[in-house]
């Protein structure tokens, strides 16, 4: 959920389209490139590689030059090693964002895998309120959505905590989601979605926790949600500033890493879970033979001992 890195590129053309065929740089006009060429892509490869964890094949070459080329309009410039340039010198750390954006598209939508968010609301919380009575935790719940893009995956589970109110009346409950992308961690805050992303939320759902803008064009989260949820920038390469979380969901991300860093990241998780502690995973992620150190519970979850 694109770093919250959903890596799913789509076409835009090329230079040869209706759009036209020139890039105007300064007085000039020069031809637009009309692909990366090996070097040059894998100059990129590298580069994405070495911010990001995210290892990108050749058979992208073609997509990844239509979405470069989006940064070359919009900042001006001649090609693609001029753009590359810019970006890898210091005078390049503003452009990195947009390029991030540029490559990415975080789609997902709300209670994504419904059965994940229904283990989540049923027994994962009734286990925390047993340990609590029994003595083995505190009236406490804190929940990590890893590359949680656009904030989809963090609000259903602050409306599944908020469906929980009067057993947690007296507990104290976060949520904390983090992605890469500064403007998808943004436009979390606002907390604003179309009717496409609200498509598994129920007609009473909607009532409860959401606010319509208009005639029914989109909603926001009402503020007693959005009181359980934290949104910060995160490099899942990174290990993150603290730790012990009851929860932590990272799914349909780590399928755009490599095996290497696949293991990196892997670490950093399993160090921010409370003993105890749950990981959800996403169905095809690629991780399971490194996991030894989590007990397997079904298909999508691990338990740290």
């Amino acid at each position: 959920m694109i770093q919250g890195l959903l890596f799913t590129f789509r076409e835009f053309g090329t230079a040869k389209s209706k759009r036209g065929s020139r890039i105007v740089s300064g007085n000039r006009t020069v031809p637009e490139p009309e692909k990366l060429s090996t070097r040059q892509f894998e100059a990129f490869r590298d580069f994405i590689y070495e911010i990001s964890g995210i290892r990108m094949d050749a058979s992208k070459i073609t997509l990844v030059s239509n979405r470069i080329r989006r940064r070359l309009r919009a900042g001006d410039f001649a090609d693609f090693d001029a753009y590359y340039r810019h970006l890898t010198s210091p005078k390049g750390t503003a452009e990195l964002e947009q390029f991030l954006d540029a490559i990415t598209t975080n789609e997902t939508h709300f209670f994504r895998t419904p059965a994940h968010f229904e283990w989540f609301r049923t027994e994962f919380i009734s286990e925390m309120i047993l340990r609590e009575r029994k003595g083995e935790g505190k009236k406490e719940i804190r929940v990590w959505s890893a590359a949680c893009s656009t904030g989809e995956e963090v609000y259903s589970l602050a409306i599944n905590l908020a469906e929980n109110n009067l057993r947690l009346r007296d507990w104290k409950c976060s949520i904390i989601g983090t992605d890469i992308s500064e403007s998808v961690v943004r436009e979390a805050r606002v907390g604003t979605y179309k009717q496409k992303a609200l498509e598994d939320v129920t007609p009473v759902q909607l009532r409860r926790y959401f606010e319509e803008n208009g005639e029914g064009e989109s909603w926001t989260i009402r503020q007693p949600v959005r009181d359980l949820v934290d949104f910060r920038g995160h490099n899942l390469m990174e290990g993150l500033f603290f730790n012990r979380f009851d929860c932590v969901f990272i799914r349909n991300v780590l399928i755009y890493f490599d095996r290497e860093s696949k293991k990196v990241v892997i670490k950093h998780l399993i160090n921010a879970l409370a003993p105890g502690g749950y990981l959800g995973v996403g169905p095809s992620e690629g991780i399971y033979d490194m996991l030894d150190p989590l007990v397997k519970r079904s298909a999508f979850l691990y338990q740290k001992a």
